[in-house]
C-alpha cells in the first residue's frame, strides 16, 4: 500500500512558507495506519524491545498502537508540565524559540532497550532532547523511528552513530 497518498499538504501551517505534512488522513484510515503499524512492529518485533516511547502528541498515537502490537509498555515524552510525577526536563530549540519534553524519573528501569517513535523529523531538536532524557534515565535507545523524514531539513544528521528508521520519506 502507497502510505504516501494518506498524507496531506498543509500550506502556511503553522506559520507562513511551511507546507506540514498532515498524519490524520493515514490515521483516519484503518487499513493505512494498520499498515503503517505493521510496518513498524515487523521491524521491532524481535528486536527484545520493552518499551516504545512516543513524543507528544501524534508520537503518542503511533507508539501506543505499536506498543500494544509488539506487547510492550508505552513511555510518553510530553511537553512541559503535563506528567504528574516527578519528572526529567530538556529544553530544545526551534526555530521561532525554546521549548522543553519532559519524562517521569521512573518510566524505564535502568538497561531496558527502548525504541522512540514519532510522526516526523524535521530539524531533529525534539527527538534529540527525547533520546537524552531517556539516557539520562537509564534506557538504551536501540532505534530511532519515525513515519515521515523530511530529507531536505537533515535532522537525520543529529544521530550520528545511532539507527534511525523513517518509513516515508520527503
Amino acid at each position: 500500500m502507497d502510505l504516501q497518498k494518506f498524507i496531506r499538504d498543509v500550506p502556511d501551517f503553522p506559520k507562513p512558507g511551511i507546507i506540514f505534512k498532515d498524519i490524520t488522513p493515514l490515521l483516519g484510515n484503518p487499513e493505512a495506519f494498520k499498515v503503517m503499524i505493521q510496518s513498524f512492529a515487523d521491524r521491532y518485533r524481535s528486536a527484545g524491545i520493552k518499551h516504545v516511547c512516543g513524543i507528544e502528541s501524534r508520537g503518542f498515537i503511533i507508539g501506543a498502537a505499536l506498543a500494544l502490537e509488539l506487547g510492550v509498555g508505552f513511555v510518553p515524552i510530553r511537553k512541559a508540565g503535563k506528567l504528574p510525577y516527578k519528572k526529567i526536563r530538556r529544553e530544545y530549540s526551534l526555530e521561532y524559540g525554546k521549548d522543553a519534553v519532559e519524562i517521569h524519573e521512573d518510566a524505564v528501569a535502568k538497561g531496558e532497550k527502548v525504541i522512540l517513535v514519532d510522526d516526523l523529523i524535521a530539524t531533529g531538536g525534539t527527538a534529540q532532547a527525547a533520546v537524552e532524557l531517556l539516557e539520562e534515565i537509564g534506557a538504551r535507545v536501540h532505534e530511532i523511528a519515525f513515519a515521515i523524514e523530511l530529507e531536505f531539513l537533515q535532522g537525520v544528521k543529529k544521530f550520528a552513530g545511532r539507527k534511525v528508521f523513517c518509513l516515508l520519506k520527503y
